[in-house]
């Protein structure tokens, strides 16, 4: 089968260079999905609709394509938290997370040319190390955190504070490459089928 073009729906650099060093090479269009106007609180349920919302609304520009949409949450007690809005915010919820143990759930939906249309959730524990108040402030001034779900990434400068992980690495970056290749296969696709030569 001759792949299509691979459209990633996100503005997410992390993703596309996960995307990228698998041989793939996607193109980027951002959703501009408004994620506040989806009022839903579970972790894996809220991303499982925001994938396929940023997928949906991209999906008409690229009818020969195949669009992947992914939303990453930070799952904490049951609550799921993404973005920060402010450094404060940001602040508070390392309070909360420092010494425990949460989970990033990214939802992750596929568009085929044909419209078929495949959505799986891939979630990996985090284990947070405990991390004293200055640490924190001095981690948020450095701005990495605020475009992130969770406020932190374990592939920059948040990678200190986390003592392990269980389960897909690159998912806590923002897309699982593993659960990619088989939704690909679901679709009649190998992930071989998208390497650039």
């Amino acid at each position: 089968m001759t792949a299509p073009q691979f459209v990633l729906a996100s503005a997410s650099t992390a993703r596309r260079e996960l995307l990228i060093r698998a041989g793939i090479q996607a193109f980027a269009s951002p959703s501009r999905f408004d994620e506040d106007s989806i009022k839903i609180s579970e972790p894996e349920k809220l991303s499982q609709v925001l994938s396929q919302n940023k997928a949906q609304l991209v999906a008409p520009l690229f009818p020969n394509a195949l669009v992947l949409g992914c939303d990453s949450v930070m799952a904490l007690d049951g609550v799921a938290y993404g973005k920060p809005d402010n450094e404060q915010e940001a602040i508070d919820r390392w309070r909360r997370m420092r010494g425990r143990t949460g989970a990033v759930v990214t939802g992750h939906t596929l568009i085929a040319p044909n419209g078929k249309m495949l959505t799986k959730v891939e979630s990996t524990k985090v284990y947070f190390s405990y991390v004293p108040d200055r640490e924190i402030e001095a981690y948020v001034a450095t701005g990495e955190p605020m475009n992130c779900a969770g406020a932190f990434t374990i592939d920059g400068r948040g990678s200190v504070f986390i003592e392990k992980i269980e389960g897909c690495h690159t998912n806590v970056i923002g897309l699982s490459m593993p659960l990619l290749r088989k939704m690909l296969s679901e679709l009649g696709y190998s992930i071989t089928d998208f390497w650039s030569v």
